[in-house]
């Protein structure tokens, strides 16, 4: 059985499985189901009243942009991806993301509705920005491409179609822009401020890490199937994609941190985005362009949720659903 493909009756047995990888990310999924009122945000109330105008509008700004992607991403997944793959266990994943997705935007909100920020003006920012809402409709097109016009999977350039929109959603949505968010988000747990907003944060990035990979994985796969995809233009054209994003990201980060904050401004950040930029560029086969070295090395331990306690409670954050924590 191929990935691909539109069949109705296809792809109703799940076993034996044809890709296992995809069935091990959706039971790791199921492992890390968590819910936002878990954790305790009330508790970082002080530390947001005595944070600086530039920081309370840089958690705003985040805000802005994350709450209306996450379900921009349903679309992208229910319309672009989930009708044209045969493969149940894909499936399974796809509806365990969807559901995260819908989890990490009701975590937005609970931010909104928690912290004392303007949420009139937090949602009309991906619209009034014009940095942000270049990139949402850099998204946008692409779900159009998807559902508004034909696609017919069968053919070669209805494949790249499908391919583009796994790299625009997966790739730089989630894998770059979301990722720089989740730095600037987490800077703040670097100085000691709101640590549980932080861990809030941690349960987001162990998701979208197993969405980046699901999306890599599934990139990787649909390539290797079909030969008529393998050709240097093609790939020129999604690096130059990925290049172009890199752009985008800069010019919005030079209005999420006009100023900059303590230990944070917009070059710092910009200098990870080219680090992420690299390493997609790499993992789907390119070589690095930017060469750059990672700013926020902490960043590898920060998100290490199968470490993290939480500061308030001295309770793991990480637990994990049905996990085998039983053994003796």
């Amino acid at each position: 059985m191929a990935i691909l493909g539109t069949g109705i009756q296809d792809g109703l047995l799940l076993k034996p499985i044809t890709y296992p990888w995809a069935y091990d990310l959706y039971n790791q999924a199921v492992a890390n189901t968590w819910f936002p009122n878990e954790i305790q945000l009330g508790e970082d109330l002080a530390d947001f009243k005595k944070m600086t105008d530039e920081e309370k509008h840089a958690v705003t700004f985040l805000m802005s942009y994350f709450n209306p992607n996450e379900l921009l991403v349903n679309k992208a997944l229910a319309f672009g991806v989930y009708p044209y793959i045969n493969a149940p266990e894909c499936h399974l994943y796809l509806a365990k993301q969807m559901w995260e997705e819908a989890n990490h935007c009701m975590s937005f909100e609970y931010v909104l509705e928690t912290f004392p920020l303007d949420r009139d003006a937090a949602y009309e920012s991906h619209v009034t920005v014009p940095s942000m809402a270049a990139k949402e409709e850099f998204e946008v097109k692409f779900i159009r491409r998807m559902t508004e016009e034909t696609l017919d999977i069968s053919t070669t350039e209805g494949k790249k179609d499908f391919v583009r929109n796994l790299v625009a959603y997966n790739v730089i949505l989630e894998g770059i822009w979301f990722y720089s968010g989740f730095m600037v988000a987490l800077s703040f747990r670097q100085r000691n401020l709101l640590r549980n907003f932080g861990s809030l944060m941690d349960w987001v990035i162990r998701d979208e890490s197993l969405h980046l990979q699901f999306g890599i994985n599934l990139i990787l796969t649909v390539l290797e199937e079909n030969e008529d995809l393998q050709d240097p233009e093609f790939a020129e054209e999604i690096r130059q994609m990925i290049l172009g994003a890199v752009e985008m990201e800069e010019r919005y980060n030079h209005d999420l941190l006009p100023k900059g904050i303590l230990g944070l401004n917009a070059e710092y950040v910009n200098q990870y985005v080219k680090y992420l930029a690299d390493r997609r560029l790499e993992e789907l086969g390119f070589e690095a362009h930017y060469n750059v070295s990672n700013p926020a090395k902490w960043m590898a331990t920060a998100n290490d949720t199968l470490q993290l306690v939480n500061f308030f409670e001295a309770t793991n954050t990480s637990y994990e659903v049905n996990a085998q924590a039983t053994k003796k």
